[in-house]
């Protein structure tokens, strides 16, 4: 059986600097996804996401583990893209308007037709709440800045505006949607020590 270690082959992309930002050029990638909006820390809509998320992740990966690929892979961290209709309203302190992706990244081998079958076989065992809001896609980002962030979310204000001032400075312009990769299981890891990568595309 082959062992693939995707965030070593994916180094540069899901780990990063906690002192200074980086630029990525990021390939577009497949990825399990969710839509929503609401405050993330009370909308149950966003639990049920990251819920559904990660069954359909691992019921793919013993998929592709027991079958014809027979490949064994860990399956990525959680991710997120933050906006609002009116940026202006981005605010952290009132997150009701947030809308948001919840997303999971998904290996080159794994198929449009997998995914499907992953799906149908969630909604017969388990059928979780937000099954049929789950969407495989790709995802493009091109040239991005990003950095690490050590702590609780509610902190990340400074290390966000590091990340802005090093945008500015290299004369260009923001695009595309704050995004954010969540490498700590917050259910067990102290939120002093939280890793977060916030990355913000750029051009």
């Amino acid at each position: 059986m082959e062992t693939v270690d995707l965030k070593k082959e994916l180094k540069h992309l899901y780990n990063s600097s906690t002192k200074e930002v980086t630029e990525v050029d990021v390939p577009a990638m497949n990825f399990l996804t969710v839509d929503g909006e609401g405050d993330p820390n009370t909308s149950q809509a966003y639990a049920d996401a990251v819920e559904v998320l990660f069954i359909v992740s691992y019921t793919v990966k013993f998929m592709v583990k027991k079958g014809e690929l027979a490949i064994d892979y860990g399956v990525m961290p959680l991710e997120g893209l933050w906006w609002a209709d009116d940026m202006a309203r981005f605010s952290h302190d009132d997150k009701s308007s947030w809308k948001w992706k919840a997303m999971i990244m998904q290996p080159s081998f794994v198929t449009p037709d997998l995914i499907e079958k992953a799906l149908a076989e969630v909604k017969k065992k388990k059928d979780p709440a937000a099954i049929s809001r789950v969407e495989f896609t790709s995802w493009p980002e091109g040239m991005c800045a990003q950095i690490m962030h050590i702590g609780p979310f509610s902190e990340e204000g400074p290390t966000i505006d590091k990340l802005h001032r090093f945008i500015n400075a290299c004369n260009r312009q923001r695009t595309g949607k704050h995004h954010e990769i969540y490498l700590s299981d917050i259910r067990k890891a102290d939120p002093k020590k939280w890793k977060t990568i916030i990355r913000q595309p750029m051009e």
